[in-house]
């Protein structure tokens, strides 16, 4: 049976000790989908909306969330990140959010991707309220890993 890692054996939460472990390159990828009604994606293609550049903002708030993912998720460990990158495709019902991370570290990055992904996805939220309220987030997910110990991880298409 596969056993929680971030529980002692009296079941409260605990940070790993990832002293004794070997510094890996740790890649990670995650993607969110916003679902946004006809008008308001024409609204952010034309670059409409009163809050500003709703693509770029939210691609900066998703690299900067990605660097800070340690600082929000408590029993995550700070990594080097060397790289994030954060992608938004308007799509015919939303917008996509991918968001790629990289570090050479002793532990995996997924987190940091997650976060990244879902705080642009949310800063795309906070852009467009005020025309869509009903906006969702939906679909935040992890869909690729590599690095460490449990090697790869590709989510089926």
């Amino acid at each position: 049976m596969a056993k929680l890692s971030h529980v002692d054996r009296e079941g409260k939460a605990r940070m790993v000790d990832i002293g004794a472990k070997a510094v890996t390159r740790r890649e990670a990828a995650a993607s969110a989908f916003i679902k946004l009604g006809p008008q308001t994606l024409r609204l952010v293609r034309a670059n409409k909306i009163a809050k500003g550049d709703v693509l770029n903002t939210a691609r900066l708030a998703g690299i900067q969330a990605a660097k800070r993912a340690h600082e929000l998720i408590p029993l995550a460990h700070p990594i080097p990140l060397e790289n994030v990158a954060v992608e938004l495709e308007v799509m015919k019902t939303g917008i996509k959010v991918r968001c790629r991370v990289a570090a050479a570290a002793k532990t995996g990055a997924e987190m940091e991707a997650l976060t990244g992904a879902a705080l642009a996805a949310l800063t795309v939220y906070d852009m467009v309220k005020a025309v869509e309220r009903g906006a969702e987030v939906v679909r935040l997910r992890l869909d690729f890993k590599s690095g460490g110990k449990s090697g790869v991880f590709r989510r089926r298409a």
